[in-house]
């Protein structure tokens, strides 16, 4: 026993002394110079400036300038006993990490005098090197400078979002007021902004930012009452209605074009596949990020786009036209480089989503080549309690309109919608097609087969097969019949990497918008070019795509036959006609294309009904038009390059019911190539989802 007290009194006194020496010799640093920072710049892929941002934001005021009320709000929402602690709190600490293990709001493990010592003389590495650091210097700085000295350093260094550095910046970026004219309301936002920057700076527009950032900024006030800097009645003044709902915020309102999209892509890019980049880093600048981004075919993108919209749209005559929004991407199918990408008319006309990368759009039938992938890949329960049966293009399923769907036990697949409580399936014509082949089905885009055949395979082949191809979980429809024609809302970036999949033969590669970034002088890691995956076999790929060329040859995609060259590729379009797709590839080169209309001031999807004053907006339409003139501007001057052969998939078997070949040679369910003539379409009916219309 004495000897594991000596032992101990060893170790503890050991740990005292080092911790002791290491107080004595460390020595408060220079503060960062603000002299050292410096712009980000961005470069387009072939080494040319893009773009610059990150000029830091920032004006220093004395504490004397901030109310006194807004000094509480941070006070109390990060460190309520900054006047009375020596500067650290080791139980402070303990409490945060406890409290957001528990579910609870989000709170800061450091005291006020650690943020300023680490955003003042420190860098923002996660190293138990530098936290310990932070902590000696913290608590020694209390011997050289007075708390109320601390606490201006911390108000100028803080970073709040908008590329605003210091209180003074975000009073004029949040509030447009000068720092002294905030009141203790819209100083907890800024107190709750310095938790959440990168989200609550969007709290103007965003719905969800705005919800958590009100969560916060009532949580502060709260913490308010708690410290005693506001009374319960005081409180009660600042109700959900009281909310200071930031003003309109512009980012990089100086971009023009499609530069704010490709900056705003390359930095997301960036901080997706490097942790040590962060908001905070990004707005002091001193990066150097080279795209994938092509000057040629962005210039060509978008002029294409605007050629078609001048030909097909006149919104000052045709009050349908107004609000119409394109977006597209192309992507290298060799590489998966993200080449070029249309979001929109450009922050400087006020436009700053990007709709080449929104989330939200339904993509219609151009989410049936993935069924048929994992048809091809996984096969189709066709009879209940058998296995998997082989399915190729050339298998038959009833194409018919109005038809009841089975599940792979056989039982009927219900709809709460239907008077009958059982889906019936319907397609864009009530032409009967009888049994048909999938090669037929998707050149025509006939809804019935492939819902039919995505119950068989199953919602988790199905969904599985997707996200190998590329498409984010979060981007898939819940299971329904409507998910295996297009209730899905990938990016239109996402589905031109899926479509570059079929392209490179089955392997598949993330999209990628950032080759290199270096800081300092030092290359970052992260960015090496995305390693290929074999997402399908190359005998399903090449199968795909040797289908989806009979959809540009004598299907629902006959104009982009103008690009004069080899192509495959697929139409779609949603209920109500809310969107409209053609996503198509060569060899060489992936685009998609995705027409949609959305009030601005009211953000959700609009019918396209009488835009370009066609009577319905396919997908075959105006979208096809765009990607066939960007198409055969981005790939002039390279040579025609043919696909590869399909290798035979062997025989695959039919839904049950089909004729055998004998019983109806040449005629429905044939893979002639031969074009089908079909019946004047009726009139869609109106449904929320695809279940009872097109997704042509």
């Amino acid at each position: 026993m004495r000897q594991l007290l000596a032992l101990f009194l060893f170790c503890f006194g050991g740990t005292a002394a080092a911790i002791g020496y290491a107080y004595a010799t460390v020595t408060i640093p220079d503060p960062n110079p603000s002299t050292l920072l410096q712009n980000n710049v961005y470069y387009w892929s072939d080494g040319t400036v893009l773009a610059a941002d990150g000029s830091v934001n920032r004006q220093n005021v004395t504490l004397s300038q901030v109310p006194t009320d807004v000094q509480w709000d941070f006070i109390a929402a990060e460190n309520s006993s900054f006047y009375t602690d020596p500067g650290i709190d080791p139980q402070g600490i303990l409490r945060a990490v406890v409290h957001m293990a528990e579910g609870g709001s989000v709170q800061s493990g450091s005291t006020i005098t650690q943020q300023f010592v680490k955003n003042t003389y420190l860098d923002q590495s996660q190293t138990m090197s530098r936290k310990f650091k932070e902590l000696l210097i913290s608590s020694k700085i209390g011997a050289v400078m007075t708390k109320q000295q601390i606490l201006q350093g911390y108000l100028n260094t803080c970073f709040f979002g908008r590329q605003a550095n210091g209180i003074q910046a975000a009073a004029r970026m949040y509030y447009n007021l000068p720092v002294e004219k905030l009141n203790v309301s819209q100083g907890a936002f800024l107190a709750a902004a310095v938790n959440e920057p990168s989200l609550f700076q969007y709290a103007d527009s965003d719905p969800e930012a705005k919800a958590q950032a009100q969560a916060r900024w009532s949580w502060v006030l709260d913490r308010m009452v708690t410290t005693g800097k506001l009374t319960p009645g005081q409180r009660a003044r600042y109700t959900a209605a009281d909310f200071p709902t930031p003003r309109k915020w512009t980012p990089g309102s100086g971009f023009t074009g499609q530069v704010g999209y490709l900056v705003q892509l390359a930095r997301s890019y960036a901080e997706a596949h490097n942790p040590a980049i962060t908001d905070r880093g990004l707005s002091q600048g001193g990066y150097q990020i080279h795209t994938t981004f092509d000057r040629k075919k962005t210039a060509e993108l978008t002029r294409a786009v605007a050629r078609v919209r001048k030909e097909r749209l006149e919104p000052t005559r045709r009050s349908v036209d107004r609000d119409v929004q394109v977006g597209a991407a192309s992507v290298d199918p060799t590489t998966g480089r993200i080449l070029a990408v249309y979001g929109g008319s450009g922050f400087d006309q006020g436009h700053y989503s990007d709709n080449a990368d929104t989330s939200g759009v339904p993509v219609g039938s151009t989410f049936k080549p993935i069924v048929l992938a994992a048809a091809l890949q996984h096969g189709a329960v066709l009879q209940p309690g058998k296995s998997p049966q082989p399915i190729t293009p050339a298998s038959k399923f009833n194409g018919d309109d109005d038809i009841r769907i089975k599940d792979q036990q056989g039982n009927y697949v219900t709809d709460d919608k239907d008077p009958t409580g059982l889906l019936h399936q319907q397609n864009d014509t009530d032409h009967r097609w009888g049994y048909i082949t999938l090669r037929k089905a998707m050149e025509q885009s006939v809804n019935t087969p492939y819902v039919q055949l995505g119950e068989y395979v199953g919602y988790g082949n199905v969904a599985k097969t997707a996200q190998t191809l590329g498409l984010r979980s979060g981007s898939l429809a819940a299971p329904s019949a409507g998910f295996y024609i297009g209730t899905s809302t990938p990016s239109a970036i996402r589905m031109a990497g899926v479509y570059a999949t079929f392209a490179a033969g089955g392997m598949q590669r993330t999209p990628c918008s950032v080759t290199k970034v270096t800081h300092d002088g030092s290359v970052l890691a992260g960015f090496t070019a995305p390693a290929p995956v074999r997402a399908l076999s190359s005998a399903v790929a090449h199968n795909v795509t040797d289908v989806l060329r009979g959809v540009v040859a004598q299907g629902t995609g006959t104009k982009a036959q103008a690009l004069g060259r080899t192509a495959a590729g697929k139409t779609g379009t949603t209920d109500d006609f809310r969107s409209a797709w053609f996503i198509g590839y060569t060899p060489q080169l992936a685009t998609s294309v995705v027409l949609f209309k959305e009030d601005p001031k009211n953000p959700q999807l609009q019918s396209l009904i009488g835009v370009g004053g066609l009577q319905k907006v396919f997908g075959g339409d105006i979208p096809t038009e765009i990607w066939t003139q960007y198409m055969r501007d981005a790939l002039a001057g390279l040579p025609d390059a043919p696909f590869p052969a399909p290798a035979s998939l062997g025989r695959g078997a039919d839904e049950s019911g089909a004729p055998s070949p004998s019983a109806t040679p040449g005629k429905q369910g044939d893979s002639t190539g031969k074009k089908t003539t079909t019946t004047p379409q009726r009139t869609p009916k109106a449904s929320p989802t695809c279940h009872g219309r097109k997704c042509h």
